[in-house]
């Protein structure tokens, strides 16, 4: 509780903590974001749907409920992102031409977050189709709570717009190519994109041949924690000490000729610093980024669109889509969407661990400060394409090696906006990655929300 007369702003855990003790319900919590969501939210544009009703109906629900013993997120208010199946609503994806029916039922993942006792109260906004990073509609473009004028990144941006911005303490999202790790760079938050099949993975329309995973945003590193767990059907984690750790430090950049600014290297200076002063050993190790992952990857991403298009009326989508989509075709019939070239980079990213005796990698989140918030849903694709590549290349590639990779914050830039690093780990590795965040969270605490 923040500052005693409201629960927004709380943490996840101190919520539900609160509910299961009787010192406040569900209901309470639900309606005081609800109420900071209605005062917030048209100026930063986070939620597509608000369900004020059926939330308190739901908190309700819970409060009602004789044991919350075993609710990890009892009366917590979470928001899904509108490209999963939330029962009763249509399913957005990102604008009114990509929606499609009302859900008859949950997504998995919703329904393991209301079985743990956390209340749906709206889905969030993302760019159509989810293909940018960066979160924008021609009417609504979704703002960052930190600057306005910038966006909040992509494709969950409404997300992380909502967490930032204390509308949900907790946010569902999902990552094909960075669109968990992104948002959270751009926001000041902690996301942890799982590795491959560890959360079930099933969009409603595709999963982008394996790419996508679901997570969630949170402003700490023990909500993040409990988020997982939550969403990969687990016990709780326990966030424990670490011992000492091999961490490798790139700063080499997956896309050729872009290079981090100097406010994000700096980041992962700082970040490297910190491993050791927490105990950990850290030396050079830049992976190696074959020329044909690069053109696979686009081409996979292309061919996404395209398999997901046939579920929507071409003419009606927006023109950077719509060339997205003709190039997803176009690459199918050349053959260049392969998956033993995706399982080559996956066993050659597995082994690059074992070649450089290293537990962990740490590198840049982002290449650059957040693009501005507007200009782009009308935009050609090239432009497009050219703003979500140069700030935002780092992530995409333990997409395709299906590894898991977390960002954490680490300070702001000179101009005022979140910085943050991203360390990526071997398969099984989201308990450790998430204990070393933990340390940077101890040693390096960070301002939890944006001032809106």
């Amino acid at each position: 509780m923040t500052d005693g007369t409201t629960w927004v702003g709380a943490t996840a855990k101190q919520i539900s903590r609160a509910v299961r003790r009787g010192d406040i319900t569900a209901t309470q919590v639900v309606a005081d974001h609800l109420e900071q969501i209605a005062i917030t939210d048209p100026s930063l544009d986070a939620f597509r749907v608000i369900r004020a009703g059926e939330a308190i109906t739901e908190a309700e629900k819970v409060d009602d409920q004789e044991d919350l013993s075993n609710l990890p997120l009892a009366g917590v208010p979470v928001a899904v992102k509108e490209n999963t199946p939330v029962a009763g609503l249509p399913t957005w994806n990102g604008s009114a031409a990509a929606r499609t029916g009302v859900a008859e039922e949950d997504h998995e993942v919703v329904r393991r977050l209301r079985g743990a006792g956390a209340v749906v109260v709206g889905t969030t906004r993302m760019p159509e189709m989810g293909l940018w990073a960066v979160t924008d509609a021609s009417d609504a473009p979704t703002r960052n709570p930190w600057d306005r004028d910038r966006t909040p990144g992509g494709s969950s941006g409404g997300a992380a717009a909502a967490v930032a911005a204390g509308l949900v303490p907790i946010a569902h999202c999902n990552d094909g190519l960075g669109s968990i790790r992104i948002p959270a760079a751009c926001c000041g938050l902690v996301g942890l994109k799982p590795g491959r099949g560890v959360v079930p993975p099933e969009l409603g329309l595709t999963n982008w041949y394996g790419l996508v995973e679901h997570g969630v945003l949170t402003t700490t590193v023990a909500d993040a924690a409990l988020g997982f767990s939550v969403l990969a059907g687990r016990d709780p984690i326990k966030l424990v000490q670490p011992s000492r750790l091999r961490v490798g430090v790139s700063t080499r950049s997956p896309l050729p000729g872009v290079r981090a600014d100097e406010p994000n290297m700096s980041a992962v200076s700082s970040a490297a610093k910190l491993l050791v002063q927490a105990g950990h050993d850290t030396r050079t190790a830049d992976p190696k980024y074959p020329p044909a992952l690069g053109l696979g990857t686009l081409a996979t991403w292309f061919a996404s669109a395209y398999r997901e298009a046939e579920h929507y009326h071409l003419a009606d989508l927006q023109p950077r889509t719509r060339q997205h989509i003709r190039l997803g075709k176009w690459a199918l019939r050349s053959g260049l969407v392969r998956q033993s070239q995706r399982d080559a980079f996956r066993e050659a990213s597995i082994q690059f661990f074992a070649d450089n005796s290293i537990d962990l990698l740490l590198m840049p989140a982002l290449a650059s400060a957040p693009p501005l918030a507007d200009g782009h849903a009308g935009g050609s694709w090239r432009h497009n394409m050219s703003v979500s590549m140069k700030y935002a290349p780092f992530a995409g590639p333990w997409n395709v090696a299906g590894l898991p990779a977390i960002v954490v914050p680490v300070g702001l830039r000179p101009d005022g906006l979140p910085l943050a690093v991203q360390f990526v780990g071997p398969p099984d590795s989201e308990a450790l990655l998430l204990a070393v965040a933990g340390q940077f969270e101890v040693l390096n605490p960070w301002q939890r929300h944006a001032f809106v």
